[in-house]
């Protein structure tokens, strides 16, 4: 293993198995390197002695996962590409091109165009504060970051987000995909399903949905049908509350869940080709708007002066 600190890990677990303790807690004491869909998993594994076989169960969810996730980044990247270079385009006609004109109209001798007047004010501004420019974005990202680590504040983000046009459904989507084939995975394991939303529930990344579903979990325990329960929160998509609702009537949950979690991947990916397939032309028009209303105002007075001189 390359990764010394990943193999300083793994040696500490055998030997802590070595001495004795169960592999399922040697992998829990280290979270941030194991999620607790994998240490459920072990612990299931050693109870009804399969553990081989939970192993692969874990692996071949971890492969999914990491598809679906890995599709939704690709797709993803060109427009992000796109995003970057019309900031970029805009930053130099603003710092340098500008500039550059400003200084030769300078000599102009008249007043120039309002256009002209506005892209050089802009210019001006963002030249004389660049430095308090860059500070000020700068502390905007800490205290983003800062804010969203403070209790409370990431599940008050997170219920946002479910409230964004076309975004919303499609995170959402994403959420119960995700709790769909873990606990699919957990049940399939062994785990009891009271069990199994709790660990849901901690691997869950929408921290709002994870919340409403530890409301979920209490009333599971209380002796309430799980679709019942989803249905009460009113959070989870009515598609999933159905199907589990099957799944529970025939005994076939972790079927269902894994069709589930199936249909939403198809889903999600359907949606965001689509996005992506709206957006480009989008942004492309808007850099070539851009583009043509800062070379028309920029020449402008040119042309001004052009049409005098033929005029003369």
């Amino acid at each position: 293993i390359s990764n010394p600190t990943f193999k300083a890990v793994l040696d500490g677990v055998y030997e802590k198995v070595k001495g004795g303790s169960a592999l399922s807690d040697a992998f829990g004491e280290h979270p941030d390197l194991f999620p607790a869909v994998y240490s459920a998993s072990l612990m299931a594994g050693e109870r009804a002695g399969n553990l081989d076989e939970v192993i692969r169960r874990y692996v071949a969810y971890e492969k999914i996962i990491g598809a679906v996730r890995r599709r939704t980044i690709s797709a993803l990247i060109y427009p992000m590409i796109l995003v970057t270079m019309m900031l970029i385009l805009i930053s130099i006609i603003v710092l340098r091109v500008v500039p550059a004109f400003s200084e030769f109209y300078s000599q102009f001798g008249r007043q120039l165009p309002l256009s002209t007047r506005v892209i050089m004010a802009v210019s001006n501004f963002a030249i004389g504060n660049l430095p308090l420019i860059v500070v000020g974005l700068i502390v905007a990202v800490v205290g983003g970051m800062t804010w969203l680590k403070q209790p409370g504040q990431r599940t008050r983000l997170d219920r946002v987000l479910l409230e964004l046009p076309w975004a919303g459904e499609t995170v959402r989507k994403f959420a119960t995909s995700q709790l769909a084939r873990t606990l699919a995975t957990l049940l399939g394991g062994g785990i009891p399903l009271v069990n199994a939303l709790e660990i849901g529930a901690r691997s869950m990344t929408n921290r709002y949905m994870a919340a409403e579903l530890g409301d979920v979990m209490r009333r599971v325990r209380e002796g309430v049908s799980f679709a019942a329960a989803l249905r009460a929160r009113n959070v989870f998509p009515d598609v999933a509350v159905k199907m589990v609702e099957v799944g529970e009537s025939t005994g076939a949950l972790q079927e269902m869940l894994n069709s589930l979690a199936e249909f939403y991947d198809e889903e999600i990916e359907t949606e965001v080709t689509r996005f992506i397939t709206l957006i480009e032309p989008i942004i492309l028009i808007v850099m070539g708007a851009v583009i043509a209303l800062t070379v028309l105002a920029l020449y402008m007075p040119l042309f001004e002066l052009s049409s005098v001189a033929n005029g003369a």
